[in-house]
């Protein structure tokens, strides 16, 4: 069977699913598609998938299943629940979860999969709902390279960086290493524009400022953007950054290593998403330290 006859499933339709299906169809390829909410699924429908009522028969009409789930129980509950993927793949089905969720997890589901002859793929991406509508993601495989060899010309349609980063959770590992460098990205930004504004100086201009130097990332471009503007309205919740960053606290901590400043960072997302701002852009952290701050100004 060539690539192109690959007949393909996806479930998971919502911010980051929902355009990465719709690259795959637009690219002639079949799909099945399952949401819990039907009303998810129409856009696929209307653009020519068939929907169907489970994971399990997702599979069925599958050669390559996709999912991206939210977190770690999600993927599990999706790939091996009941009326899950397991029920419903034969042998040699290839289950690529595209969620961020935990590396021990991922082993797991590859794991129970695979005493069954289904193969197994771990590809988180990042890039967000902007990569995702612009094909732009970049995605980071773990899973044996064949397996990764078969599938790698369907995520060239969904992304410009395609690695295979190493066996069964190595992508998940690669994205825990992108979101704690993000995160402890952005709580700095955040200081430095708080620390701008107290001492008089417009934050946007030092933002431009710093673009143009060595401080400049993609994190101070688009997060820092947000954050001047004070549009906290777009973007990726926050609460999914907590997720996240609970990963990487439990990989640390599995391992010994000390994380200082991921740990500083998760208590300023706790205040955050405690606040009542899990579902704003990540980037209304600033609002966090702003209310932790004094009345003092520069002098």
């Amino acid at each position: 069977m060539t690539t192109t006859e690959l007949r393909l499933g996806f479930i998971g339709l919502g911010a980051m699913g929902r355009p990465m299906a719709l690259h795959l169809i637009n690219a002639g390829y079949r799909m099945s598609v399952y949401a819990r909410r039907p009303e998810a699924a129409a856009p696929l429908v209307a653009a020519g998938a068939l929907a169907v009522a489970s994971p399990a028969a997702v599979a069925q009409a599958a050669d390559v299943v996709f999912t991206v789930v939210t977190a770690s129980a999600d993927s599990e509950q999706v790939a091996l629940g009941a009326q899950g993927i397991i029920e419903g793949a034969r042998a040699g089905t290839v289950v690529v979860d595209m969620a961020t969720i935990s590396p021990l997890a991922t082993r797991r589901i590859a794991q129970a999969l695979a005493a069954r002859g289904i193969d197994h793929v771990d590809a988180p991406v990042s890039g967000g709902p902007t990569g995702a509508q612009g094909a732009a993601l970049s995605i980071m495989a773990g899973g044996r390279p064949h397996v990764f060899e078969r599938v790698k010309p369907l995520f060239e349609r969904l992304g410009k960086t395609v690695l295979h980063m190493g066996d069964h959770g190595a992508g998940q590992v690669t994205k825990a290493c992108n979101q704690l460098a993000l995160t402890v990205t952005l709580q700095g930004v955040a200081e430095a524009l708080l620390l701008a504004q107290r001492c008089g100086v417009d934050p946007a201009k030092v933002r431009e400022a710093m673009l143009g130097g060595i401080a400049a990332s993609r994190v101070l471009e688009l997060f820092g953007k947000r954050m001047v503007e004070r549009n906290f309205d777009n973007g990726i919740d926050a609460r999914l950054y907590h997720k996240d960053l609970n990963i990487v606290l439990d990989l640390a901590h599995g391992l010994g290593l000390p994380v200082p400043a991921a740990a500083v960072t998760l208590q300023q997302i706790n205040a955050l998403v405690g606040s009542g701002g899990g579902k704003s852009d990540f980037s209304r952290m600033i609002e966090v330290l702003e209310r932790a701050a004094s009345g003092d100004h520069c002098e």
